[in-house]
Parts: structure tokens; C-alpha cells; sequence
């Protein structure tokens, strides 16, 4: 934007405001408020003209000086921002709904979409779509043969069964739809934001194969009728032949059926013609589909008509009209054989019970999902959907019950069992209003599955979860072709099998399915009541979510138990699939929030009391600090994941990665939130479960400092510190790390932590690279038995599986030494531990220090003490010059040559019994000395250098004051 300095010359590169003149903001005078005002004064404008109100748009871009713009603290101001009264705070005022729809990521296009497209209402966004979906070809061409083969009151029970399923699931449907605004993909959005990627994408799938499925079984509904009224048109004709022994004597009566190869033919045929409709567009669809609602309901009207006036002088002898007499007749069920057609035959290959019925009428019933698909094109989600749903299943519940007497009261049992097309029959004026009726109805169902199943699988896709559906991806807007040949090709194939009731049992599993993972959804955000979860709708319940969902599962397991097993499984292997190929999504699922107060609950539950041995976890802290130089893309040395791996029992608990990046925090608090990330990839790389944390500090040990003592929370807090010993602290002169060491393990010391240094990381091997020999354990000083435990734990691992545990223990005299060897056999008896007990003296001690081997640190001591004695000497010249007392790093030290001597000599000596005793052990376990008291860090580190001389591979351990390992059970 362009502005206009003192002289009055403008850069035309923008246009320019209506008052081009110098902007500045005036100055805040004592008597201000807290909220002051920020206005423009224009060069030559008196006092009063400058100080009076003016009103600044957001949404106008003013010019200002460079040299008096004020850049907010969050970040240079653009746009709207640089004159915003609210500029103090770096963001402009809520009031500016522009700018608040811009700052929601991802919902740009989701609110211009709202703004643009037409809107629908209660009746025709909802209402309408759910009551088409819902009244189909069961109501028109197997409901009185439902009531013929089950009777009047378990009809009525089958009623009463499915609408408190599609009831309880519509109120599930109406909480999660009222809780926030819906994308597309209509449940298999809801129940994936609520139940993760993972359940979301595999009850998605079959929720699209459902209504895949769907689309055939209207289709053959369609031709079944249309071959029904128009017999002639069959290719094929089939004689069925029904045997009635409920006439005495056995007369026979002949039916004639449409053939399944009529059914398939036809059937491809249009559902060919229904998939080129669609490629034209789902625009011509939505406007033809409301009209499709108009002859069922006036066919349904009919039908009310017809049973009223019933019979009729051309009725046969079966239909009574409205008895009561027929209807006590009718009351009970009465199950039989039929053969595939559903005619009775008492040789038939199907016998007929509810459970079967109940598979056969279900898909009466779904549909409740038709308007939660048309979310994006209504007015008011959070009404339209639990009002238009609820009122449509209940008002088509009302219908069937209804429709049970009515039917029940018509026709005799026989009638009702052999006249497919009884409610044509009836019909006022003439069969063929049902005729038109149930063809159009189930072509604009057809039409419906076909256009919905297709963009369900794209709204998949297009989440990019699954890989291998990257081929059915289609921009906002965009037909789904390739999806939509993909659906036909599926519904030509259930088409081919021409058995309306062989497809319902799969499209009422996968329909009960997605019903359950609706239910589930809710009973968890209800249960869990998250801060976010505040659904308009206020009719719900956990308890009433939890039963819908029951209620899903045990029509599933009543209709067929291998329906639900083989469904079930295939939503199994999908999840299975997604878990292994899928990429991650974080959707804030309700599973996340149920890990986070199982966290806390358990938390609460371990209080902040002291752990029992019996429950000690080892939770280490993995300080990746390397003492050195890493690759830029390494952000841990990669044998510390597996040494983490390596300290629990199979893989049970959790390790917390931390670095300490030296600098000042808000510099470098972007570089740390890198560094993290690259860490947790690390992490995930390596397959430990643990976590990672990135700390900017001055210093090394001022970080390590604040990290010990707040890292964690209660008796989740790290309980053991591991690090990588520092063997190049010498070679590359790097002089700090002595300090820092030391300055380390002694706050580990403070806050009462254990301490395990790895020497020799970069040779300890890795899951498969298996160990032969001893665990070798000098246990030193009382440690709580968490060298023992170690010990056992590293036995867990395949890598030291084939190794045996010796536990070195040292004598002051050699009269103690059987003594202590029993008494250490009897403790790890006790602690179901099985290892050899070697007993040292320290006669024996001394005289492994005083050999002469080829391979005796004899020589390695001696240097330390020259090196300790320069660096000594220079300490106090430099303390003499500069007049002060001896210092190291900022602090004071003492310095007893003797107890130097004493410490090196200590050190020596128990190298050079390592060195004997365990040259061929895979690992050894030996005690961590404290860093005396007052002195240097340089002769601490010297120390140490001695202890690890020609030692591989070694593990320096210091416990803390608490158990780890019990006697008691």
C-alpha cells in the first residue's frame, strides 16, 4: 500500500485513500483510560479537530508513515491490522466476522459454500429425503407377507423392534449432529470425528457398500413389480406350484412367478440406464427427486382408500375387508417353508421364523441418514436434522403399526402369504396407481443410493487416510465419476443375484453397522463430556445411546450370526488395514479424550505417595544430550531408544527423550518445537513407546536442573536418569564437560534419582544381535536392588537371553567371605533370582592392583595423576594470580592430594579386579561413586576414566533411597 510522505509525493503502485495525508498516532496523555483510543492526526488540523472520535473501518487498508508505523509485539501488523483500535492486543476486534471466518483454518470454503448454495429447510432438507429413503419396496411388496408369516402381534413386535432401534439411533444421530458444523460424508464424518480414522474409514466403507447394495435391491424391487403387473414382458416364465393343507384335501393351487433370469436381465438393464443418469449430474437428481415422494405417498393413500372400501365385487374370496374375525384369526404366527420366491412350499429350501423376518423387514426402516447427508445444503443443521429425522421415523413407525391391524384385519392367512401384490389388489382405483407408485419410489430410491454412495466414498478418499483410495479423489464440486462406475460395478454384481430376500440380510448388517457406530459415538462423547461436547440437542443420554447401540448388536446376531460375523470381520480387517497403511489423522476423536481422563483418573488413583516395590515401573528420562557432534538429521544417538527398550519388560512403560538446546527461549523456541518433532519421529522410528521434550536453557546444567525437577507429574515422574557416558570429553578437549557431568548426577543425587550411565554405547547391540556369556554385577553399596532388577530385565530381552547373572560382592575381611556368600545366595533366593555369587576380598583386591599384566591400568593411573596434578597446579597459579580461593566453574573447591590418591587408587584396584573376573561378560553392572564433596570435577572424571579402562561395555548405576525388588509376595 502505497503512502504519502511530508513532501505530499505518492508511489502509485496502489490506489490512493480518500484523505491523503500524513497518519500518525497521537500521543497518550496521563488522563487516558485503560483502553486508549489509537487515532490519526492529520498535519494541520488543530487540537480539537484530532482529538474528536472518528470511526476507523477493519476492513479499509490505510497508508502510514514507515517511519511512525508501530509494529505489534506478536508480529508486523498487515491489512486491517495496522489501524485497528485493538492493535495493543495484535489481533483486530471480534467484530470483524471477515477476519474471524478467515482465522478458521480448513472452513473457508465451508462458509462461502454456506453463503452461495441455496438452503433447504426442515421438510425439504430432511423431513422429505428421510420419509423417501424410508417408504420403499418392503411396505409395498412383503409387508402383508410379513404379517401373513408372523401373525399380527409378533408383526407388531418386528415394528415396535426395528423403530426403537432407528429411534434410539436418530436421537444419537441429533446430539452429534447439533454439536458442531458437518462436512460431507454424513455419518461416516460423525462417527470418524468421534470414534477416530481408523473405525471411522472401515464403517464408512460398509456403510457405502450398504447403500451400494441398497441400489440393487430397489432395482429388483423395481422390475419385480413391473414383471408382476406385466407378466408378458417376462422372457422367461416360471410355474410355481403351492400346496394348501389347510383345505382338507390337499387342493393344489398354481402361481406364476417372475423368473430369475427376467429379474437379472432386466435389472442390469436398468441399472445401466440409472448410471448414465447419473454421470449426467447430480443437479437434475436433486431437482426431480422431491417429485418422486408424490406417488408414494398418493399410491400409500390409495392403499388406505382400498382396504376401507374392501372388498370390492371383483375381490377374490380371500380378502374379508376389515374382520375382526380375520384378525383373531391372523393374530398368531404361523411359520412355514417357501421356496426362494417366498411362496409357500412345504418341500421349500428356506424356513421362515422372526429372526428372519426381522432380517427381511429392517431395511423398511433405514433411511435415517438421508438428511444428515444434505447437511452442507440447510438452513439450520442443528434443527433441521433432529426435528426432520426424528418426526420421520416416527410418524413411518406410526404408519406400520398401524398398517399391521389394518392388514391383518383385510385378508385371510392364505392371501396374505400368496398375493405378493395384495396392497395393489386392494388399491382404490385401479392396481396400476401401486404399479406406478412402487416403480418410481424404488427408482428414485435407486437413484438416491446411487448418487450418495458414490460421494460417500469420495469424502473417504479424500480425507486421505486409506492410499489405496486415492483413485476415487474429485475436487469440491466436481462430479465422482470414476466412484460412480466404481458403485455400479457393485450393484450390476448384487443385481445378478436376483434374490431380493437374499440381498436384505447384507444391507440390514451393514446398515445396523453404521446405526451402531452412531450410538457408540454418542454414549462416548456423552460419557466422556469434554468441554467441547455441548450439543444443541438436549433429549439424550449416555444410558439411551448405550441401548441403541445393544439393540444394533443383537438384531445383527438375531437376523444371521454369519451375516454378523463375516461383516464384523470385514469391518476388522479394514480397521486392521487402515492401523497399517492408513496415515495418521488427528480428528479429536472421543478415544483421545477417554485416554486423557483414563490418564488422569489413573493418575489421581496412584496418588503421590512412594510406590510399592511390588508396583515399580523403571520410567527413565533419556538425556540425548551427546556430548558431542551428531548428524544434523540425528536428533538422539540411535543406540539409546534401544538401550530404553532394553530396560522394560516387555515393552511395558514409558520412556520420556529429553535435549537441551543452549540459547534464550524466545529465539529459540521455534527451533525447539523442530527439534521436538524430529525427536518424536526418532522415537516413533525406533519403536519405544515414550515421549519427547525439547528445554531451552542457558546452559546445560541449568536445564537439566529444571528438567529434573518438574518433569512428570505425581508418581508418573521419571525415576531413572540415563545418559551416555562422555569418553571424548578428553580427546576433543572439551573442557565444559567435567562441570556439567558432575553437575548432573550430583542434582540427580538432590532429587533422589537413579543414575545409569551406558559406557560403550555405541557397541550395545540391538534386538537381533544376540549375546553370549556373563552379566556381571559388582554391587558395591546399597542401591535398593535396582542393579539386580536391571540385570533381570536385560534377561527378558532375546539379545541376552542365553546369558547367565554373576553378582561380585566385596569382603573387607577374608574371615567374612563365606558369611556374606550365603547371606547374599539366601536374599536372592528370595527375590526368585537366579545368579552365581562370587565373594572378593580385599586382599585379593589388593593384589589385583598389584600385578603385572600385560593389560594392567597401572599405566592409565599413573597418567591420571600427572594430568590431575597440572591441571591442579594451574588451578592454583591462576587462583594466586587473580588474589581469590580455588574456583571451578564459578564455584569454590578443596583440594586433599590425599584423598586424590586415595580415590585413584580405589578406582585402580577395582578396574583391574573387573579386568580379571569379567574380560568375556557381555555387560557389566558396577556402582556409581558420588562426586566428592568441594572437589574439582576435572579429578571426578578422572576417576571415572579409570573405573572404564579397557572395560567394552558397561552399565555405572547409582540407586536412590527406595526399593525396587520385595522378598514379599
Amino acid at each position: 500500500m502505497g503512502s504519502r510522505g511530508a513532501g505530499g509525493g505518492a508511489d502509485e503502485e496502489a490506489p490512493v485513500p480518500p484523505k491523503p495525508s500524513q497518519q500518525r498516532y497521537r500521543p497518550v496523555e496521563p488522563h487516558d483510560g485503560a483502553v486508549v483510543q489509537m487515532e490519526s492526526m492529520e498535519s494541520g488540523a488543530s487540537a480539537d479537530t484530532s482529538t474528536a472520535p472518528r470511526r476507523i473501518k477493519p476492513s479499509r487498508n490505510r497508508s502510514m508513515d514507515p517511519k511512525t508505523q508501530v509494529t505489534s509485539s506478536n508480529g508486523p501488523s498487515s491489512g486491517p491490522h495496522s489501524d485497528s483500535k485493538l492493535e495493543l492486543f495484535g489481533f483486530d476486534s471480534l467484530v470483524n466476522i471477515l477476519g474471524l471466518k478467515r482465522s478458521l483454518v480448513g472452513y473457508t470454503h465451508f462458509f462461502a459454500m454456506q453463503e452461495t448454495d441455496p438452503k433447504l429447510g426442515t421438510m425439504m432438507g430432511v423431513f422429505v429425503p428421510c420419509l423417501q429413503n424410508i417408504l420403499g419396496i418392503i411396505y409395498y411388496i412383503r409387508f402383508t407377507w410379513i404379517v401373513g408369516m408372523g401373525g399380527v402381534w409378533q408383526s407388531l413386535v418386528l415394528c415396535a423392534f426395528c423403530g426403537a432401534c432407528t429411534f434410539l439411533t436418530g436421537l444419537s444421530l441429533s446430539a452429534i449432529a447439533t454439536n458442531g458444523a458437518m462436512k460431507g460424508g454424513g455419518p461416516y464424518y460423525l462417527i470418524g470425528r468421534a470414534l477416530g480414522p481408523e473405525v471411522g474409514v472401515s464403517i464408512g466403507l460398509c456403510f457405502f457398500l450398504g447403500n451400494a447394495v441398497a441400489g440393487a435391491m430397489y432395482v429388483l424391487g423395481a422390475v419385480e413389480t413391473f414383471l408382476d403387473a406385466v407378466p408378458s414382458a417376462g422372457f422367461f416364465q416360471e410355474k410355481v406350484t403351492m400346496i394348501d393343507n389347510t383345505v382338507n384335501g390337499g387342493s393344489t393351487t398354481t402361481i406364476s412367478t417372475p423368473s430369475l433370469h427376467d429379474l437379472q436381465i432386466y435389472g442390469v438393464i436398468v441399472t445401466i440406464l440409472l448410471c448414465f443418469i447419473v454421470f449426467g449430474g447430480v443437479k437434475i437428481i436433486n431437482k426431480v427427486a422431491p417429485a418422486f415422494l408424490m406417488p408414494v405417498l398418493f399410491s400409500i393413500l390409495c392403499i388406505y382408500i382400498g382396504v376401507f372400501s374392501a372388498p370390492s365385487p371383483n375381490s377374490s374370496k380371500g380378502i374379508t375387508g376389515l374382520s375382526m374375525t380375520t384378525l383373531r384369526d391372523n393374530w398368531s404366527a404361523d411359520y412355514q417353508r417357501t421356496n426362494n420366491a417366498g411362496v409357500p412350499d412345504p418341500n421349500g429350501s428356506i424356513y421362515w421364523d422372526f429372526n428372519a423376518l426381522l432380517g427381511l423387514f429392517f431395511p423398511a426402516v433405514t433411511g435415517i441418514m438421508a438428511g444428515s447427508n444434505r447437511s452442507a445444503s440447510l438452513k439450520d443443521t442443528q434443527r433441521s436434522i433432529p426435528i426432520g429425522t426424528l418426526n420421520a421415523t416416527l410418524s413411518t413407525t406410526a404408519m406400520y403399526v398401524l398398517s399391521v391391524f389394518l392388514f391383518g384385519a383385510l385378508a385371510t392367512r392364505e392371501e396374505l402369504l400368496t398375493d405378493r401384490l395384495l396392497t395393489a389388489t386392494v388399491a382404490w382405483p385401479a392396481p396400476s396407481v401401486i404399479y406406478i407408485g412402487i416403480i418410481l419410489s424404488t427408482l428414485g430410491a435407486a437413484l438416491q443410493s446411487l448418487t450418495g454412495a458414490p460421494r460417500l466414498l469420495v469424502a473417504i478418499a479424500n480425507d486421505d487416510i486409506l492410499p489405496v483410495l486415492n483413485y476415487f479423489k474429485a475436487y469440491e464440486g466436481s462430479e465422482p465419476h470414476l466412484a460412480t462406475l466404481f458403485t455400479s460395478f457393485i450393484c450390476i454384481g448384487c443385481v445378478v443375484i436376483g434374490n431380493l430376500d437374499l440381498i436384505t440380510p447384507t444391507i440390514t448388517m451393514f446398515f445396523l453397522l453404521c446405526y451402531a457406530g452412531v450410538n457408540l459415538s454418542c454414549f462416548l462423547l456423552d460419557l466422556l463430556d469434554a468441554p467441547s461436547w455441548r450439543p444443541r440437542w438436549k433429549l439424550h443420554h449416555w444410558s439411551l445411546s448405550l441401548i441403541g447401540a445393544l439393540l444394533c448388536i443383537v438384531i445383527m446376531f438375531m437376523i444371521s450370526w454369519t451375516f454378523t460375523v463375516v461383516s464384523l470381520a470385514l469391518a476388522s480387517l479394514i480397521y486392521y488395514y487402515v492401523s497399517l497403511k492408513g496415515k495418521a489423522g488427528d480428528w479429536g476423536d472421543g478415544f483421545k479424550s477417554a485416554y486423557f481422563q483414563l490418564a488422569l483418573r489413573s493418575l489421581r488413583s496412584l496418588g503421590a505417595n512412594q510406590v510399592h516395590p511390588k508396583n515399580w515401573y523403571p520410567i527413565p528420562l533419556i538425556f540425548c544430550r551427546p556430548w558431542g557432534r551428531l548428524p544434523e538429521d540425528v536428533p538422539c544417538h540411535p543406540k539409546l531408544a534401544d538401550f530404553a527398550n532394553f530396560m522394560k519388560k516387555k515393552g511395558r512403560g514409558m520412556s520420556i527423550f529429553v535435549s537441551i538446546i543452549d540459547g534464550d527461549y524466545h529465539e529459540s523456541a521455534e527451533d525447539a518445537k523442530t527439534a521436538c518433532r524430529q525427536l518424536s519421529a526418532y522415537i516413533d522410528y525406533k519403536r519405544c513407546e515414550g515421549v519427547a521434550e525439547i528445554i531451552v536453557a542457558p546452559s546445560v546444567s541449568h536445564g537439566f536442573r529444571s528438567i529434573v525437577q518438574t518433569m512428570g507429574l505425581g508418581n508418573l515422574k521419571p525415576n531413572i536418569v540415563v545418559m551416555r557416558y562422555p569418553e571424548i570429553w578428553r580427546h576433543e578437549n572439551l573442557t565444559q564437560i567435567p562441570s556439567t557431568f558432575v553437575s548432573i548426577i550430583n542434582d540427580c543425587i538432590t532429587a533422589n534419582k537413579a543414575v545409569v550411565t551406558v559406557k560403550g554405547l555405541d557397541e550395545w547391540p540391538n534386538e537381533y544381535q544376540r549375546q553370549y556369556g556373563t552379566i556381571d554385577l559388582y554391587w558395591i553399596v546399597r542401591d535398593g536392588g535396582l542393579m539386580l532388577l536391571l540385570s533381570q530385565l536385560l534377561l527378558t530381552k532375546d539379545s541376552f537371553e542365553s546369558c547367565k547373572i554373576q553378582v561380585f560382592c566385596i569382603a573387607e575381611e577374608d574371615t567374612e567371605a563365606e558369611e556374606l556368600k550365603a547371606d547374599v545366595k539366601n536374599f536372592l533366593y528370595d527375590l526368585r533370582m537366579q545368579a552365581e555369587v562370587i565373594v572378593v576380598t580385599m586382599r585379593s583386591f589388593e593384589a589385583h592392583a598389584d600385578g603385572s599384566r600385560k593389560d594392567d591400568p597401572q599405566e592409565a593411573y599413573t597418567s591420571a595423576q600427572q594430568r590431575i596434578r597440572v591441571y591442579l597446579s594451574e588451578m592454583k597459579e591462576a587462583a594466586q594470580r587473580e588474589g581469590r580461593p580455588l574456583m571451578e566453574g564459578g564455584k569454590q573447591v578443596m583440594v586433599n592430594e590425599q584423598k586424590v590418591d586415595k580415590f585413584l587408587n580405589t578406582m585402580l584396584k577395582l578396574n583391574a579386579t573387573i579386568l580379571k573376573h569379567s574380560r568375556m561378560a557381555a555387560v557389566v553392572l558396577v556402582s556409581l561413586p558420588a562426586p566428592p564433596l568441594n572437589q574439582p570435577a576435572y579429578c571426578y572424571m578422572e576417576y571415572m576414566d579409570l573405573l572404564i579402562e579397557n572395560v567394552p561395555r558397561m552399565l555405572i548405576v547409582r540407586g536412590y533411597r527406595r526399593d525396587v525388588v520385595t522378598l514379599f509376595t
